[in-house]
């Protein structure tokens, strides 16, 4: 009797990133901090980013966005600063430079 066997392979594929020699000894000591190979390092934090992107919300609805100033508003616990004083230094700077004082 004759069996047919698939087998799946994962398919890998190598990038090219260029980049400084001090990060690549940075990144480097840190995925040996975590025992992983300098690639593994880089791979999970590009699926901790996209992960991260993936957890914000999205405000493309008018209840998404109500949801998100409701939450803004809970978390501040100071009044907002006021916005003529906020013009006035904004004007005074673009004349005199960032000196306040």
């Amino acid at each position: 009797m004759h069996t047919n066997r698939v087998y799946l392979l994962s398919m890998t594929t190598r990038i090219h990133i260029p980049i400084d020699e001090a990060d690549k000894a940075r990144f480097r000591r840190y995925a040996q901090q975590e025992g992983k190979s300098l690639s593994a390092w880089l791979r999970d934090a590009a699926e901790d980013r996209i992960r991260k992107l993936q957890e914000r919300p999205s405000l493309r609805t008018r209840q998404a966005l109500s949801t998100f100033f409701t939450e803004c508003d809970r978390r501040e616990v100071q009044p907002e600063p006021d916005w003529e004083e906020h013009r006035r230094i904004i004007e005074r700077s673009r004349t005199e430079g960032l000196d306040l004082s």
